[in-house]
């Protein structure tokens, strides 16, 4: 084994890969979305702006709560992809620690006061 295999054993680390990357794609495809989403919304704001008609203007606020719950929702898709990616590389970590087996901690990053 070399590099990143020390870890986890070359299948379990697969694996571990190919869940994290259908997290991301699924994630990513959800943020996208989203995005073209608000692109449109932006659009539609920023005409009932310059329209200056009181009707389009008011309804620019539910627009601006819609964009910003979407947003929102982008961050809490990528706390999600964080949180996987950090539970897969635990999970990989846990697994190849068993009793009497000794790991290093010479890669972990000491915060100082």
């Amino acid at each position: 084994m070399e590099g990143g295999d020390t870890l986890c054993g070359v299948g379990k680390r697969n694996q571990i890969e190919n869940k994290v990357i259908q997290t991301f794609q699924k994630s990513f495809v959800q943020v996208q979305n989203i995005l073209d989403h608000n692109r449109l919304l932006i659009q539609e704001i920023n005409q009932n702006h310059e329209s200056k008609i009181p009707d389009k203007l008011s309804r620019n606020v539910r627009l601006i709560r819609e964009l910003n719950n979407n947003i929102k929702r982008i961050v809490d898709l990528y706390a999600d992809i964080s949180s996987s990616f950090t539970k897969s590389m635990e999970s990989c970590s846990d697994r190849d620690s068993s009793p009497g087996t000794v790991r290093s901690d010479a890669n972990k990053r000491i915060r100082s006061s």
